[in-house]
Parts: structure tokens; sequence; C-alpha cells
């Protein structure tokens, strides 16, 4: 867990399909309530492909994650596929998939890189995502470490794998909001 991290500097060199299907096959097992598996990774491998998921991200991605061999983007569907009703927990199960997915690639040498950043609206559009039924998340950036000096200097600043909160701050075993 803890050599997990989100660089931005990624060698453009391919990842072999049998590591991108057990990168997939990691986050298919993760856990969502009553095992709906509301995820759904849309993703692109090849040159062009790429230069399109490349184009939805917001510009200071673009300038690092269009290296990357692997993009993708996260979606969950927002229904449930059993009574149509409301899925209130179907990004935090795509969450639980797509840190599966973080640390499959760890497993393989491999690095991924969440993103906010992207086009919300043009995405919908560009990828053809029904927005009545799925909600887009994150976008993912995936590949080997690269050489960090490759980058512009804004982002080498970056490049460091962060620091992490104390555990008093994350876990109480007190109600913090009640006095």
């Amino acid at each position: 867990f803890i050599d997990r991290w989100s660089p931005r500097a990624f060698l453009d060199e391919p990842i072999p399909e049998h590591h991108i299907q057990t990168l997939f096959e990691a986050a298919r097992w993760a856990p969502s309530c009553f095992n709906e598996q509301p995820w759904l990774f849309l993703y692109a491998t090849e040159p062009e492909q790429r230069k399109i998921f490349t184009s939805l991200l917001v510009n200071k991605n673009q300038r690092w994650a269009a290296s990357a061999p692997l993009l993708m983007f996260v979606v969950a569907r927002r229904k449930f596929i059993k009574g149509g009703t409301e899925n209130r927990h179907a990004e935090f199960d795509a969450g639980a998939a797509w840190m599966s997915l973080a640390l499959q690639a760890r497993k393989l040498g491999l690095y991924a890189h969440a993103m906010a950043g992207f086009h919300l609206q043009k995405s919908y559009e560009v990828l053809g995502v029904p927005e009545e039924d799925y909600e887009v998340i994150a976008a993912v950036a995936v590949g080997r470490l690269g050489d960090p000096s490759q980058l512009p200097e804004d982002l080498l600043q970056m490049e460091l794998p962060k620091d992490r909160k104390g555990l008093k701050e994350v876990a109480s075993d007190k109600i913090p909001f009640v006095e």
C-alpha cells in the first residue's frame, strides 16, 4: 500500500495486453453494494484513441498524461440493475474498484494516477456515455515510471510521493461532530 503513489512521468511504452486484463480483473473483484459492480472502465491504448482521451483532460493534465500508454475513464451506473432505484453507493463502489486496479498496477511494476481534472460534459459527449444512466467519475493514466526530468518545471516540482495525514486525522473512536 505505501508504495502506491501517483506520478506524472510515464514511459510511453506499451503495456502488455495480459497486464491490462489483469488490472481490470483486479477491479472486477472489488466489493460493491448488492454485488452490483456498477463501475465501467472505458480505456484507450492505441495512439489515436489516446489522443481522443487526452483531449478530454484539462490542459495541465494533458501535458503529462499524453505519454501514458493506458488512459481510461471510470464511470458508475447511477441506478441498481435490480429494481432501477438510485444507487447512492455507486461512486463509493467504483472507488473500491479503482483502488484495486491501482494496487494491482503496483504489483505489476506499473503506476496509476487518477485525475479529477477533465472536462465532464465533453467526456459524456465524446465517449458516448449516457448521462442519465452513468456518472463519469475520474480519468486515469497508467504506465511504467518515466524520467521526471522530462516534465516541465512546474510539474517536476510536484513529482514526489505525498505525505499522508496522521491516523488521528483520518480515524477516530469519538464522534468529532458531536459536542
